[in-house]
């Protein structure tokens, strides 16, 4: 008698190609890194924001022919926009009163806490102004001056 066998796949065949395809996918997603990868967008963003604001003072002073009265030589954060107290840090608020220089005060993509932004703005004596983000990710520094 001749006997007929059935197209199909036996269990460790099956196994076995499930078993390959959890390896391969693992292999990928530990050469892509995600969290190194979303560290990287993030301090992307961080540095679209710190020029955000050099820009909007530098355009401020080149208008009013004067720095905003906040920004002092000392490394301080900026407040967010509409906060309810800026005790203890620059208050940004000229620049955006008539949207005029910026909608609102950048804040940094981790969400900064309380009423600051999570940027740091101060000047030198001679007036060159220097905006950094502290909480950069990846040992990387985020620094602009101008």
């Amino acid at each position: 008698m001749n006997k007929v066998r059935s197209g199909g796949f036996t269990l460790l065949e099956i196994l076995l190609v499930i078993a390959i395809i959890a390896i391969l996918a693992a292999i990928v997603i530990i050469a892509i890194n995600p969290g190194r990868q979303l560290a990287q967008s993030r301090n992307a963003q961080r540095w679209t924001n710190v020029n955000t604001v050099l820009n909007a003072v530098y355009q401020y002073n080149i208008d009013k022919g004067t720095l905003p009265a906040a920004i002092t030589t000392t490394p301080t954060e900026i407040c967010k926009t509409g906060s309810a107290s800026c005790t203890g840090l620059v208050d940004l608020s000229v620049l955006t009163s008539s949207e005029t220089y910026l909608v609102s005060i950048p804040t940094d993509p981790t969400g900064a806490s309380g009423s600051g932004a999570g940027y740091e703005i101060y000047k030198t004596a001679t007036s060159r102004v220097t905006v950094t983000a502290p909480d950069a990710e990846l040992s990387e520094t985020i620094q602009v001056t101008r």
